[in-house]
């Protein structure tokens, strides 16, 4: 237990006894209904997950903890640390294998004490662990594009700092704030990083220096409920001081061979359960809170009872080197549990969508590009290469199987019911629907065909006209247009024209001969063009052909005529 001495400790202390005692009076059906609704209201139906790489950079670690099989010594490590080529090697296949993130997995500053590690630092020409670690992650961002993600343990604020100008994000797992879990006989005995105040020190920079974050605990290392409700409300307050924690993870502890808790019993799944859903009671709609799937083997479907919204990284190429005897689900088996259960899944990059929606504050400014590279327009993945004028076909939409049937959005079906009855929607609504996917999706292109039919039957109509762009020349520069020309822009599109009047009554005959029951009239702002101007390019066209319809100039255009 912290020390009650601590007026803070003391004070999480009694609101852990006090909540854990709501939390276990609750039955856990109720607890888990409770749970699903908050995260639902957070997130909707959407569960995520990052197609990742696994990047082991050294498995050497000056901690001894009682269930680690990644840690090794330098007898049994083929080599204190991976080669630049190694990193690389593993990045690449990553990126062919359709991966956006690199995860970094290593030891806890070895070099405090393996003289391998150190005589391997030198040989690579680097001092510390970090320094490597650094070097690493802007190699492998630079030549593939993988957003690296760093867990490097308990580091410094320069560290940190050092590492935020190269990575996406930073993940340190608190695992419990108990210093009891230190003593002889216990998990954390022989690992001074996993202090409990070390741990927290460090999240905390991490938090003054807006590093995308993830933390966790870990349960079934011989804490208490209680304990586990006192380190969820450690990370709480954190993230309420700097709101840089962008995930929060639930993982359970397996028994593996050849470590000193071999013979521990394993937390079942109702007790992991119990702890996601007080997790997500405690850590509110919005966070994001993820159970590893790997570590429940076949239960992991009934995770999504717990309230988790997240399901972590998931490797195509590489195994979880933190739990060898794990193996990741494949996407696929992952894709089908979550819709079966009602939900769509999302690929997500290294730093979750709020993040990415706010490079500035975020990101350094050289991660900028690369993650807005890959990320879609709510902060998400890309999961295609399409983008308008690149002339590539359209991706094919993602088809929902009938027999995998996705729970409605009750936000959707609101606004639909609203748009219906004619109520016009304002601004949060109509980006709720652009948000929309998968059973959202058809929901709204049901909706909008029974408005369809409703207001017009089965009539479509067309028109056949003729656009007549009479300038190119235009005083703005708007930087995604390819139709306007300055003076000074011949050798980029040809050469500026500004028809004249004659021009277009012949383009506007030609139309009506052919057809024609319409001219689109549009053009460049033109700094010559006055009112009178514009007023003439109608008379041009009407004169002509009295009886043509005209569809005719930009809100610019009017509001420059009109100066």
């Amino acid at each position: 237990m912290n020390s009650l001495t601590d007026p803070a400790c003391a004070e999480r202390h009694a609101e852990a006894t006090e909540l854990l005692a709501r939390l276990e009076s609750m039955p856990l059906p109720e607890l888990l209904r409770q749970a699903q609704a908050s995260a639902r209201a957070g997130h909707g139906a959407i569960v995520s997950y990052s197609r990742k790489v696994f990047i082991p950079l050294t498995r050497l670690c000056r901690d001894s903890c009682g269930y680690c099989t990644f840690a090794t010594t330098p007898r049994r490590a083929a080599s204190p640390y991976l080669s630049p080529e190694q990193v690389l090697a593993i990045a690449r296949a990553g990126r062919d294998a359709g991966c956006h993130e690199a995860l970094f997995t290593l030891g806890d500053k070895p070099e405090l004490r393996y003289r391998a590690a150190r005589d391997a630092l030198d040989a690579l020409g680097f001092s510390t662990t970090v320094d490597y670690l650094a070097a690493m992650c802007e190699l492998v961002l630079r030549e593939t594009g993988l957003l690296p993600h760093v867990n490097a343990g308990v580091m410094d604020e320069a560290s940190i700092a050092a590492l935020r100008r190269v990575s996406a994000s930073q993940g340190l797992m608190l695992e419990n704030v108990s210093p009891r879990l230190q003593q002889p006989g216990h998990a954390h005995f022989g690992a001074p990083d996993k202090a409990p105040q070390a741990r927290l020190a460090m999240i905390e920079a991490a938090g003054r220096l807006s590093v995308p974050f993830t933390s966790g605990i870990l349960i079934g290392i011989g804490e208490t409920r209680l304990e586990r409700v006192e380190s969820l409300l450690a990370l709480r307050d954190l993230h309420a001081r700097y709101g840089h924690l962008q995930e929060v993870i639930v993982q359970n502890f397996r028994a593996k061979p050849d470590t000193r808790m071999k013979r521990m019993p394993e937390p079942p799944l109702d007790d992991l359960l119990w702890t996601a859903a007080a997790a997500r009671q405690i850590l509110g709609p919005e966070m994001n809170l993820q159970v590893p799937p790997n570590l429940s083997f076949g239960d992991f479907a009934a995770l999504l009872d717990g309230g988790i919204n997240d399901w972590g990284g998931v490797s195509p190429v590489t195994a979880d080197h933190v739990n060898p005897e794990a193996p990741w689900p494949e996407v696929a088996a992952l894709r089908n549990a979550t819709e079966r259960a009602g939900f769509v899944l999302v690929p997500r990059l290294a730093a979750y969508p709020d993040f990415v929606r706010a490079p500035a504050r975020w990101l350094d400014p050289a991660l900028h590009a690369p993650v807005l590279a890959i990320s879609d327009a709510d902060g998400f993945a890309r999961t295609d290469a399409w983008s308008p004028g690149s002339g590539a076909p359209l991706p094919e939409p993602e088809e929902t199987s009938p027999r995998r049937p996705q729970r409605r959005d009750a936000g959707i079906d609101a606004i639909l019911t609203r748009a219906l009855a004619g109520e016009r929607l304002d601004a949060g609504s109509i980006v709720a629907l652009f948000r929309a996917r998968g059973a959202g999706i058809a929901e709204i292109a049901a909706a909008a065909d029974s408005l369809r039919s409703r207001c017009n039957g089965d009539v479509v109509t067309y028109v056949v006209n003729r656009n007549i762009n009479y300038t190119n020349v235009c005083r703005f520069a708007c930087r995604f247009c390819a139709f306007s020309k300055g003076r000074t822009h011949e050798h980029l599109r040809g050469r500026p024209y500004d028809l004249d009047f004659d021009e277009i009554a012949r383009r506007v005959a030609e139309a009506a001969r052919r057809g024609a029951t319409e001219v689109c009239m549009q053009g460049g702002i033109h700094p010559d063009y006055t009112g009178d101007t514009y007023l003439a390019l109608l008379q041009a066209a009407k004169q002509t052909v009295p009886q043509i319809h005209v569809h005719a100039f930009s809100p610019l255009e009017v509001a420059h005529g009109a100066q």
